[in-house]
């Protein structure tokens, strides 16, 4: 089973990297970008078979590692 995981920064908290691919893309010529917020995409190939318990453990990856659950929101799709 593979799990795909996005994590992004919780809504209010500062994105400084956000804001530099923002200026960046407004110094390149383009228009209209009004905001960027920036994350991380992960995937994790499983041998877990059963999908609760395979959302059950990737949950908990990313409650114990995969993201900062202060500042960041994270989302797990299984597939297989």
């Amino acid at each position: 089973m593979k799990a795909k995981v996005h994590v992004t920064l919780k809504p209010g908290v500062l994105d400084p990297q956000g804001k530099a691919v923002s200026h960046a893309l407004q110094s390149l010529g383009f228009e209209g970008v009004q905001e960027v917020r920036q994350g991380k995409y992960i995937e994790l190939d499983l041998d877990e078979t059963d999908p609760a318990k395979a959302r059950e453990a990737v949950e908990r990856m990313c409650r114990e590692l995969l993201a900062n659950t202060v500042i960041e929101n994270f989302t797990v799709d299984l597939e297989g």
